[in-house]
């Protein structure tokens, strides 16, 4: 069936998306245990066909599509009386305008109403087999004692809470407890240094912070409260710590300390949830742009959760019943997104894992889908090609029959790490979802599935738009390139609900970054190549951000540290490749002329500041002293040569007509032959 993209006829929108989506497209609340609500076979997706279809309807008829989606996919307080006010060029966003709901109950009652004892998060803690299972009624409970306790301690509607926690089910409680009293939240990844977490804290002008006592990862323990102490000093606004015990050692209690268990245990298990308007704020998530200063992105309510509960659903041919396993940290928008809400959405079963892959082995992954009877496993290219190298026995030791779907996040694959993926880990039988995404997008926008069980998946590639994305590639010259074998800027051409409205505090920003390099398009960052047969493979980033183990961070952010040690006197950061991190970081370092100091204590300096200052995945894998940087007559630093030397693609350094030194490049591809000889690249 195809319908015109003018079709504004409710009753003919509704009935295409009933056969579309099938018996089972209905209201939520309404639905029984144990249906298999919005499943790819219930849809009707096993032809290619009516997957074709519906993506024509959702990009033609968009407006129709989300109506649709949204009535039937969220239970709503009062409905929306406008679907999307939108407009690309002003960097306008708004979604399901006039509507009201309340994400926690999205995420928690409707389930509670009807399957209370499912198991809502399994929460794989650093020690395998020391998992703890909590249910969608348990959750609920948890997340109302920490609403009320918020409630009694001040947060109001519109506050931002900072959370600074590990992957546990009290962070997931501490975020839907924000959600239902209508609070955001901020969550902060827990291997953050205290500065990094300052920063965001100021700019999120939290007054409420939730941490822990310690944290535990690979059997080392990390000193979270004593991080939140040290931060908490450059931030004035923040008036109150609620802290949590993740092990039993205790801590030094301040006076606006609060302890948070002890304090829950008074509240009731009740908490009225706020009616919220579709476009409030529901967290606030920083992310690392090509200047300096991380980007404070903005999701609100509806849209959000719509948009990552149907990709949830669709990617991974997630069926009700299934235990999904994410094992993104929440402090990342993956955790955000697949490891909480568009799991618990939809009634899911979702792991929130602690650990790492290779403790206390390299098996550990494949011995949890073993014990846990993981369906769909989503990680990062990082870690499968990490364990590729310690080879097959530590998959062939554990039974991974439960795998149905194996999915990729936060860089490209490459084709060596998928191959491994899908015929050894996934014994072959399992398809691969590569996807493409970002933390502005609030979801998946590109991946093989949905799509025809039997359709073509090609190794390394995203592929496929999703239901109501469309993807377009862009010339140098602004031009939407309509020829298929060829590359581009990759931007999307139309609004969708998941997508980030703003950066907090900071709206030009957001629209200089992505609303105005292509007017009337949203310009993601990344090149793309998109094949003859029209498939889509990212290429990388377009400006200055590097990409480690699927960790986003500005090269500005890295120099801006580096900068300030006082031996220094400029530097260049670039990324470059790197065989387990898919990228690693590379810096020229150029000292003061009265500097006296061996290089390589002045090394461990800098990596020691960027880990202080940063985090410990932004330091430095290499780097090098030279005399001075390439640079143009107008003082701009020649990045693209930089790049070229440590690819050692010397061939390919370009027009070099306007360098003001073309010494300055013979002597650093001299230092990087010499640096090579005595290390390698780690």
């Amino acid at each position: 069936m195809r319908l015109p993209g003018g079709c504004a006829s409710k009753c003919v929108v509704e009935a295409f998306s009933r056969r579309i989506f099938g018996s089972y497209f209905h209201v939520w609340g309404r639905r029984r245990c144990n249906t298999a609500a919005f499943m790819p076979e219930a849809a009707g997706f096993g032809v290619v066909s009516h997957r074709s279809a519906l993506q024509e309807f959702s990009v033609s008829s968009s407006e129709n599509f989300w109506a649709a989606v949204a009535r039937q996919r969220l239970s709503w307080i009062s409905p929306f009386h406008t679907v999307q006010d939108c407009d690309l060029s002003r960097g306008k966003i708004q979604w399901f305008v006039g509507g009201k709901l309340n994400v926690s109950v999205n995420c928690l009652d409707r389930h509670v109403h009807t399957c209370p004892e499912r198991v809502a998060l399994i929460w794989e803690r650093d020690e395998p087999g020391s998992e703890v299972k909590v249910t969608y009624r348990q959750l609920l409970e948890m997340t109302c004692r920490v609403g009320n306790l918020l409630r009694r301690r001040g947060v109001k509607r519109g506050d931002c809470v900072t959370i600074y926690m590990p992957p546990c089910p009290l962070a997931v409680a501490s975020m839907l407890a924000c959600a239902r009293i209508g609070a955001a939240h901020n969550v902060v990844f827990a291997g953050f240094s205290a500065e990094a977490l300052a920063g965001r804290i100021r700019d999120a002008q939290s007054s409420t912070i939730i941490t822990v006592n310690q944290g535990i990862r690979g059997g080392k323990v990390t000193e979270l409260k004593k991080t939140v102490d040290v931060a908490v000093q450059s931030c004035p606004t923040v008036r109150q710590v609620f802290v949590a015990m993740r092990t039993e050692n205790p801590v030094v209690m301040t006076a606006r300390d609060v302890a948070m268990e002890e304090e829950m245990l008074k509240e009731n298990v009740v908490c009225e949830p706020a009616a919220m308007d579709s476009e409030d704020v529901l967290f606030l998530l920083y992310t690392s742009g090509s200047t300096g200063k991380p980007k404070g992105l903005v999701h609100t309510q509806a849209g959000y959760l719509l948009y990552a509960a149907l990709t949830h659903r669709y990617v991974f041919s997630y069926h009700d019943g299934d235990v999904f396993g994410c094992v993104a940290d929440i402090g990342w928008i993956t955790g955000h997104s697949y490891s909480v809400y568009g799991p618990l959405a939809n009634g899911g079963t979702t792991v929130l894992f602690e650990s790492t892959p290779i403790y206390p082995d390299p098996g550990r992954y494949w011995e949890m889908v073993q014990r846990l009877k993981i369906n769909q496993f989503y990680g990062a290219p990082t870690a499968i090609r990490l364990l590729l190298k310690y080879g097959d026995q530590w998959v062939h030791k554990y039974d991974r029959s439960s795998l149905k779907t194996l999915g990729s996040v936060g860089e490209p694959i490459n084709t060596e790490a998928w191959e491994w993926y899908h015929s050894v880990v996934g014994d072959g039988r399992c398809p691969v979802v590569d996807t493409w995404w970002q933390t502005e997008t609030g979801g998946i926008c590109i991946a093989p599935r949905p799509s025809d069980p039997d359709a073509e998946i090609v190794p390394g590639m995203a592929m496929r738009p999703f239901f109501g994305i469309k993807p377009v590639l862009m010339d140098t010259e602004g031009e939407v390139v309509t020829s298929n074998n060829t590359s581009g800027a990759l931007c999307i051409a139309q609004p969708w609900p998941g997508m980030a409205r703003t950066i907090h505090n900071d709206h030009q920003r957001y629209f200089e970054t992505y609303c105005q390099p292509y007017p009337g398009y949203f310009f993601t960052g990344d090149g793309a190549y998109r094949s003859k047969e029209g498939y889509y493979q990212i290429t990388g980033r377009l400006d200055d951000v590097i990409n480690v183990s699927g960790h986003r961070i500005g090269t500005a952010e890295i120099e801006d540290v580096v900068n300030q040690c006082s031996a220094v006197a400029e530097s260049a950061v670039i990324g470059y490749s790197h065989d387990i991190k898919g990228q690693g970081v590379y810096a020229f370092v150029v000292l003061k002329k009265s500097v006296e100091i061996q290089e390589a204590d002045l090394s461990r300096q800098l990596n020691d500041m960027v880990s202080k200052k940063i985090a410990k995945y932004a330091c430095p894998d290499c780097i090098q002293f030279v005399q001075r940087l390439p640079k143009t007559r107008s003082g701009k630093i020649m990045r693209r040569v930089l790049r070229k030397v440590v690819e050692c693609e010397l061939n390919g350094l370009g027009d070099l007509s306007t360098l003001d030194d073309p010494a300055a490049v013979q002597e650093i591809i001299q230092g990087h032959r010499d640096l090579l000889s005595k290390q390698k690249p780690r």
